[in-house]
């Protein structure tokens, strides 16, 4: 009969599924605040492999009691993997791996698609989340994660609440039902995650390794046509606002969306318990307001309110807003937007006033007298909250302190200081003053996450059956789906007085203090009145916390295959013939391909703003073609071009060069006709950037490039014999030795390497020319600044404190999805370790040029048409052209 029970009593689940919300960790009180602030999970990383590592993080030896006390809070726990992972370092991660498994760890967030696949080879069930890392922004890119093994994926941060519907309508088309996640809260990037190389290009910091430098951050001065753009007091032209998703909250809801993340594994446990008990707050509103609208009744009145339905629950989200943006600005803020989730707006993302944290805006200081400050208030102030003076220079040291009195006079309040606190020389009239401080509310943040006492109850149903001379059964189940029964230890009995009612039911077996629980629905099945003592009520009732607290410690016990290895799945070194060493030249215009079949090489990529000029470089290519076929029918094998199309010393074995073109480098939902507009120009292949073009371009030649991210063997032999692209580019993560162990771990002839480049620096959705060019906010209405300007940024030396690397304009590129790439003004040169690689077996050498003139592109391949041949070093080469001595990125973030 208990089993019967246990049966008939499983209840359906919900129609509308409340998203779990994810909150960062960096430390143990970051991990207690989101537990007692409504948290339906944590991520957190260790001390190696996570992309934050400034952050405290945890250790392998923290993780079963950090998990026990998790699961004995109803809190699932992630770890971060979300690194790229070298060669040399994979059997530390192999290692890392069956550890965390072993812990009983939730999952594990990923970015290295290598890591993906050595995880699933050692468990089948450990459940993997693609990592934002993996700049996943449409149905191909989650189709990709699913082949890997993925069980959720977190899409990149710019996908829009359309973009995240349609994704959602493909995936149930295709038949997919893999959960989605995507950020609600927190800074935002400005580059694409996974594809900014600023740090690493600049200083040996990438962020592909967790070592984010914050480059986005800085001041920037706007070149364009050669002449300086005045842009005012707005010098933070790549630092966005931060995201701020609570507006939009009903919508990501409705969307479908599994998880809502929570940025911020840097930030403090006020931080972290400040917004996550918004969001948790918030989010319960929206699902009550869901649940109200489906028990309403007959599906004609649902019908009805739909159009209104997200109106509805907004207004309510919105009548408390005005608190709770405080308090998220209070959190952290650099002004708080919401991103891209509505869509792309150019004037709004960046307000480039500032980059760094502000508070709340109280006004305008119109006078100062006596040593005080008088403005009109636009945000609540008290004695004792903190502020700060902004004059324009956020760079610069800013005058702040503490507020000792307030008063109020009309309009207007006058704020005292206390005495010496500030220096007045400083404080001006038209200064913005901040908060940046408040006491008061810390205080209630801390005191949310203090002692041993569990703040945070989460809800357990209970059900109950009972009839004379029989046993009073309790079955009580968790929102994780743990259920326990328990029986009373003596019969039920008629009730003469004081009968077991609801009410007193609810009384009893609420009284659930101190414990992670507190009571949620309460069913009774009982036959007649009927009488039990109280102590006996008790007694279960504390049977039932003690029964579901160790079921949820219980470590969760993931299948681990002790006989699997990583041996296993790394690529067999077979013998290669070797060849010539050949060059590769990457073009971004037609006047620089037109140089570039000049000099014979044998490989030619373009990549151009816009794709319908590939057209056109093709026919170019073609006709060389056809020229050197009648060239060689009529001269024979041993022909020589003539000097009109190359010069003498630029004779080449081959003078058939293939050309190759390059799609942009991201692909979202309805973007296909750039694809199409591609593949229609007939080149002799693609370089395949990402998810869709391994899809899209299947049937074509293809080489994987840079941004497929290809550090190690794993991810290489995948991308090579999976989806049998021809070549892979490897990492610009890599430093020299990481690339020396990569060509040992896999065959060379798999890999070019690019030796020669203006590092790819940011790649991001903002479009630069629309925010600062024009005033319109995206493509429809700017004008296409992008088609009349050569625009570059540079550093401010004048805002700056800190003077490094300023002087060197950097470059600044749309694509024809209106995506901006800024590269490094500095060209890199590899040029001293290819004698190095040749010896390791690698064949192909790429070069590339962006806004160089064609005499400086002839003469550039020529250059390293010598130094392939052996006719210079790579020293010399680097003296002649005088640039930096590194190999295609600055040196890699192990080494610093």
């Amino acid at each position: 009969m208990k089993a019967d029970r246990l049966q008939t009593s499983e209840t359906t689940s919900a129609k509308f599924q409340l998203p779990e919300l994810l909150a960062p960790a960096g430390n143990w009180e970051c991990a207690k605040a989101a537990v007692e602030n409504g948290a339906d999970a944590i991520y957190f990383g260790l001390d190696r492999f996570n992309a934050r590592m400034r952050a405290e993080n945890f250790t392998e030896a923290d993780l079963p009691e950090l998990m026990e006390y998790l699961h004995s809070r109803g809190v699932k726990g992630y770890v971060t993997l979300n690194t790229l992972i070298f060669p040399q370092e994979l059997r530390e991660a192999q290692q890392y791996i069956r550890s965390i498994i072993a812990a009983g760890v939730d999952a594990l967030i990923v970015q290295d698609i290598g890591i993906c696949r050595l995880i699933r080879h050692l468990s089948p069930d450990f459940p993997i989340h693609a990592s934002t890392q993996m700049t996943i922004t449409s149905t191909a890119g989650v189709e990709f994660a699913e082949s890997l093994g993925c069980n959720l994926v977190v899409l990149a941060r710019e996908c829009s609440l359309q973009e995240i519907n349609k994704i959602q309508s493909q995936l149930s088309y295709r038949g997919s039902s893999l959960p989605l996640e995507v950020f609600v809260h927190g800074a935002l990037c400005v580059a694409y995650s996974g594809q900014c190389l600023t740090s690493e290009a600049l200083g040996g910091r990438s962020a592909n390794r967790g070592e984010c430098a914050q480059a986005c951050r800085m001041p920037y001065e706007l070149i364009a046509d050669g002449e300086v753009v005045n842009l005012g007091d707005r010098k933070y032209l790549l630092s966005p606002q931060d995201l701020a998703g609570l507006e939009v909250l009903p919508d990501l809801v409705k969307s479908g969306v599994a998880c809502l993340k929570i940025e911020g594994r840097l930030k403090s446990p006020e931080y972290v318990a400040n917004v996550t008990r918004v969001y948790r707050q918030a989010l319960d509103r929206v699902m009550e307001q869901r649940q109200k609208a489906e028990g309403r009744g007959q599906k004609e009145a649902l019908h009805n309110r739909e159009k209104v339905k997200g109106a509805e629950v907004k207004e309510n989200i919105l009548s408390a807003s005005s608190e709770e943006r405080y308090n998220l600005e209070m959190a952290f803020s650099r002004g708080i937007y919401t991103g891209w989730f509505r869509g792309i707006n150019n004037q709004e993302l960046v307000h480039a006033r500032f980059g760094k944290k502000r508070g709340v805006y109280l006004g305008e200081v119109i006078r100062i007298n006596n040593e005080k400050v008088i403005l009109r208030l636009e945000a609540p102030v008290k004695p004792g909250d903190g502020v700060v003076f902004d004059c324009g220079h956020p760079e610069s040291k800013e005058e702040g302190g503490r507020i000792y009195a307030v008063e109020q006079k009309g309009k207007e309040t006058i704020l005292t200081f206390g005495r010496r606190d500030l220096n007045w020389r400083r404080v001006h009239v038209g200064d913005k003053v901040w908060k940046t401080s408040d006491p008061e509310l810390d205080k209630q943040l801390r005191q949310s996450f203090a002692g041993e006492i569990p703040q945070y109850q989460r809800p357990i149903q209970i059900e109950v059956y009972g009839e004379i001379e029989q046993n009073l059964v309790a079955i009580a189940r968790d929102e994780l789906g743990h259920v326990v029964q328990v029986e009373s230890s003596t019969p039920l009995v008629a009730a003469h007085n004081k009968p077991l009612t609801p009410e007193r039911l609810q009384e009893q077996f609420g009284r659930l203090g101190n414990t992670p629980f507190r009571l949620g629905e309460l069913t009774t099945n009982l036959t007649g009145e009927l009488m039990l003592p109280v102590s006996e009520l008790n007694r279960m009732r504390r049977e039932i916390v003690t029964q579901l607290d160790n079921l949820r410690r219980k470590p969760k016990r993931w299948q681990l295959n002790p006989n699997a290895s990583l041996s296993d799945l790394l690529p067999s070194l077979s013998t290669h013939h070797l060849t010539t060493p050949s060059l590769i030249v990457l073009v971004r215009n037609l006047q620089q391909l037109q140089a570039a079949l000049t000099t014979g090489v044998d490989t030619i990529y373009c990549e151009f703003e816009d794709p319908r000029k590939y057209r056109e470089a093709v026919e170019m290519v073609r006709q060389q073609r056809r020229w050197g076929d009648r060239e060689i029918g009529r001269w024979g094998e041993n022909f020589t071009p003539s000097p009109h199309l190359r010069t003498p010393h630029q004779k080449s074995d081959s003078p058939t060069p293939t050309i190759w073109v390059a799609p942009p480098r991201i692909t979202k939902p309805g973007e296909n006709w750039i694809l199409q507009q591609v593949r229609s120009c007939k080149a002799d292949g693609y370089l395949v950037r990402n998810y869709d073009h391994l899809e899209f371009f299947a049937d074509e030649r293809c080489i994987g490039d840079f941004s497929l991210n290809v550090a190690n063997p794993l991810t290489a032999d995948l991308f090579k014999n999976h989806f049998h692209l021809e070549r892979l580019t490897a990492s610009y993560d890599l430093n020299i030795n990481q690339l020396e162990d990569l060509l040992k771990s896999s065959p060379p002839d798999w890999f070019e390497v690019t030796i020669h480049q203006h590092m790819p620096m940011f790649h991001m959705e903002h479009c630069v020319f629309c925010a600062f060019l024009s005033s319109g906010t995206d493509f429809r209405n700017c004008g296409r600044p992008c088609e009349k300007h050569e625009v570059k940024l540079r550093v401010d030396a004048k805002r700056l404190v800190d003077r490094h690397r300023i002087g060197t304009e950097h470059i600044l590129h749309a694509d024809a999805g209106c995506r901006n790439t800024v590269f490094n003004g500095t060209a890199q040169t590899g040029a001293e370790y290819v004698q190095r690689l040749i010896e390791l077996g690698l064949r192909h050498f790429r070069i590339e040029f962006v806004n160089e003139s064609p005499e400086y592109v002839t003469q550039t391949i020529h250059q390293y048409q010598e130094l392939l041949k052996g006719k210079i070093t790579g020293s010399q080469l680097w003296r002649e052209l005088k640039l930096q001595n590194q190999l295609g990125v600055t040196r890699g973030s192990v080494i610093h």
